[in-house]
């Protein structure tokens, strides 16, 4: 389908052109005319599959001919980082056109706190927010949402897991019950449903192509013990055949660790964690964005809120323990009909989470050989640490053998 069949207001439709915008994707084509119809929606559909397009076309198209254009949009995300990534293609897209918009999220000083402060005061066509840093406005009273016509949540899924759903209920109350509820995940779990049943009204239901990754990806496994992974990650990247990398870690202090071994191995490549002040982690990204940095180490923090094509190669260094996270991760690939390669290290104790995947995407990954050097290195066994029972504090429990019973005296 193409775009000039939607017959958006000639200022959009040239920020679509200058985007490079040709036809549009399944969700766009399906969402698109139900936006614009004014019904509520649920989307179920991974990401890179056009989502963001799909709700921000139709309701760009609804302000562009609104009077009313106080506040009049609201889209809540996960976090920052998917905030600015929707704010940078709303700033795209409305860039013939007079559409304003503000992102809205925590990390920054009272400066960045006051502007949103005074931005919403004034009002804007749009503002994009994490749950929490709207909360904090909406309970200061700056923020006034009665005559919002669209709240859109994006990624819903991903705010139940992060604990959003009281704030999610909470900001709910502050908007008008007659408005346009929009929700887009990437799972449909029934958590997902039991909100949407008590958020939207009478919503048309839309599903592309749930927890599949795209075709374009080139899936690997190996095999592998913890010992052998970094060795693994340096001979991949010894020969740079991969121009942009994302490398997925479980915790920060194992994101942390693997860029001191890049450093140590003059791997250029950069930590993405929560102990970066703001400014570091959008210096980071922007860098990643503009090709000035190959490889950039992150957790799952990463994986909905980057969103970059041309990305070659995704390494999970850790199993996902949700498989929906292994689809958001590895989709950082393979986005825009590209190609792309996700290679996956499954140690002895992930190897039941990567069978849950391999069920979830209903596809076997072919298991690699790892190089003869590293596959004959010499593992250490290491003693795992005997968990802390809150009883013993840790302690090993001495079992001692019991007493026999003394035999019944014989007549």
């Amino acid at each position: 389908m193409n775009f000039n069949d939607f017959n958006f207001n000639p200022d959009l439709h040239e920020g679509l052109m200058a985007m490079g915008y040709k036809s549009a994707t399944p969700i766009q084509e399906q969402a698109i005319p139900v936006i614009l119809n004014n019904h509520d929606l649920i989307a179920c559909a991974q990401t890179g599959t056009g989502k963001t397009a799909s709700y921000l076309l139709p309701v760009m198209e609804k302000i562009s001919r609104a009077q009313d254009r106080h506040n009049n949009t609201l889209i809540l995300a996960p976090t920052r980082e998917l905030a600015q990534q929707i704010d940078l293609q709303v700033e795209a897209l409305a860039y013939f056109t007079n559409i304003s918009s503000l992102a809205v999220y925590g990390g920054g000083d009272g400066i960045a706190y006051e502007q949103q402060k005074r931005s919403m005061r004034d009002g804007v066509d749009i503002i994009i927010a994490t749950p929490g840093r709207l909360m904090a406005h909406l309970s200061s009273g700056v923020l006034k949402l009665e005559h919002l016509q669209h709240l859109i949540l994006d990624e819903a899924d991903r705010m139940l897991d992060m604990g959003f759903y009281d704030d999610i209920m909470r900001i709910v109350s502050y908007l008008p019950k007659k408005r346009q509820t929009l929700l887009f995940s990437a799972t449909m779990a029934p958590k997902i449903r039991k909100m949407a049943g008590s958020i939207l009204h009478e919503p048309e239901q839309i599903t592309i192509s749930i927890a599949k990754p795209a075709e374009g990806i080139d899936q690997q496994a190996y095999n592998i013990h913890d010992q052998q992974k970094q060795a693994l990650l340096t001979d991949i990247f010894k020969d740079e055949t991969y121009k942009s990398a994302i490398i997925f870690a479980s915790t920060k202090e194992k994101v942390k660790a693997l860029y001191k071994t890049f450093k140590s191995l003059k791997i250029k490549a950069e930590a993405f964690h929560s102990d970066l002040g703001q400014k570091e982690r959008e210096d980071i990204l922007l860098a990643f964005k503009n090709r000035r940095l190959p490889i950039i180490i992150g957790t799952d923090v990463l994986s909905r809120g980057i969103d970059v094509e041309g990305v070659d190669l995704v390494i999970n260094y850790d199993v996902p323990g949700d498989p929906a996270d292994y689809v958001h991760r590895i989709g950082r690939t393979a986005r825009a009909a590209t190609k792309g390669t996700a290679i996956t290290l499954v140690n002895g104790r992930d190897k039941r989470k990567f069978d849950n995947i391999e069920k979830l995407i209903e596809k076997a990954v072919p298991r690699m050989t790892l190089p003869e050097h590293i596959a004959t290195m010499e593992i250490t066994q290491v003693e795992e640490k005997r968990p802390q029972h809150p009883k013993n504090n840790g302690k090993k429990k001495v079992w001692h053998k019991k007493k026999p019973k003394p035999s019944s005296p014989t007549s």
